[in-house]
Protein backbone atom coordinates (compact mmCIF):
# COMPACT_ATOMS: atom_id res chain seq x y z
CA UNK A 1 0.00 0.00 0.00
CA UNK A 2 0.89 3.47 -0.74
CA UNK A 3 0.19 5.90 1.51
CA UNK A 4 1.15 9.86 0.91
CA UNK A 5 0.92 12.59 3.60
CA UNK A 6 -1.38 15.52 2.95
CA UNK A 7 -1.56 18.25 5.62
CA UNK A 8 -4.13 20.48 5.50
CA UNK A 9 -3.09 22.90 7.92
CA UNK A 10 -0.61 24.60 5.99
CA UNK A 11 -2.96 25.70 3.42
CA UNK A 12 -4.85 28.32 3.12
CA UNK A 13 -8.97 27.87 3.55
CA UNK A 14 -9.77 29.36 0.54
CA UNK A 15 -7.74 26.63 -1.57
CA UNK A 16 -8.16 23.85 0.83
CA UNK A 17 -11.15 21.86 -0.44
CA UNK A 18 -9.74 22.15 -4.22
CA UNK A 19 -6.12 20.91 -3.18
CA UNK A 20 -7.20 17.68 -1.17
CA UNK A 21 -9.84 17.11 -4.24
CA UNK A 22 -6.99 17.31 -6.74
CA UNK A 23 -4.75 15.26 -4.03
CA UNK A 24 -7.26 12.58 -4.47
CA UNK A 25 -7.65 12.29 -8.05
CA UNK A 26 -4.31 11.72 -8.46
CA UNK A 27 -4.12 8.05 -6.14
CA UNK A 28 -5.17 5.10 -8.54
CA UNK A 29 -6.56 1.93 -6.33
CA UNK A 30 -5.03 0.75 -3.82
CA UNK A 31 -3.28 3.95 -2.67
CA UNK A 32 -3.95 6.23 0.75
CA UNK A 33 -3.71 9.66 1.35
CA UNK A 34 -3.13 10.35 5.25
CA UNK A 35 -4.99 13.73 6.17
CA UNK A 36 -3.83 15.80 9.16
CA UNK A 37 -6.00 18.32 10.25
CA UNK A 38 -6.08 20.68 13.53
CA UNK A 39 -10.27 19.75 13.74
CA UNK A 40 -13.02 16.89 12.06
CA UNK A 41 -13.92 18.14 8.51
CA UNK A 42 -17.61 17.52 8.36
CA UNK A 43 -18.67 19.51 5.41
CA UNK A 44 -15.63 17.90 3.52
CA UNK A 45 -16.60 14.30 4.29
CA UNK A 46 -20.18 15.19 2.86
CA UNK A 47 -18.53 16.78 -0.45
CA UNK A 48 -16.13 13.46 -0.60
CA UNK A 49 -18.95 10.90 -0.18
CA UNK A 50 -21.40 12.85 -2.76
CA UNK A 51 -18.35 13.35 -5.40
CA UNK A 52 -16.62 9.93 -4.67
CA UNK A 53 -19.41 7.59 -3.52
CA UNK A 54 -18.11 4.32 -2.06
CA UNK A 55 -14.82 4.62 -4.07
CA UNK A 56 -13.20 6.33 -1.23
CA UNK A 57 -12.55 4.50 2.08
CA UNK A 58 -12.50 7.03 5.02
CA UNK A 59 -10.69 5.49 8.34
CA UNK A 60 -9.84 7.90 11.46
CA UNK A 61 -6.91 7.53 13.18
CA UNK A 62 -6.93 10.02 15.74
CA UNK A 63 -10.07 11.99 16.63
CA UNK A 64 -9.40 14.67 18.74
CA UNK A 65 -9.87 18.20 20.12
CA UNK A 66 -6.77 19.63 17.74
CA UNK A 67 -5.89 16.76 16.04
CA UNK A 68 -7.35 14.88 13.60
CA UNK A 69 -5.49 12.06 11.33
CA UNK A 70 -7.84 10.36 8.68
CA UNK A 71 -6.43 7.71 5.73
CA UNK A 72 -8.47 8.05 2.49
CA UNK A 73 -8.08 4.64 0.94
CA UNK A 74 -8.77 5.15 -3.35
CA UNK A 75 -10.40 1.48 -3.28
CA UNK A 76 -10.18 -0.91 -6.14
CA UNK A 77 -14.05 -1.87 -8.10
CA UNK A 78 -13.84 -5.56 -5.99
CA UNK A 79 -13.01 -3.52 -2.94
CA UNK A 80 -15.72 -1.18 -3.51
CA UNK A 81 -18.13 -4.44 -4.03
CA UNK A 82 -17.14 -5.97 -0.85
CA UNK A 83 -17.78 -2.96 0.89
CA UNK A 84 -21.89 -2.63 -0.82
CA UNK A 85 -22.30 -6.19 0.74
CA UNK A 86 -20.89 -5.29 4.34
Amino acid sequence: MNMYPFDARGIGKRFRHAAIFGALDALTPGETMRFFNDHDPVPLLRQMEQRYGPAVRVEYLQREHGVVIIDFTVLAQGDMAMRAIS
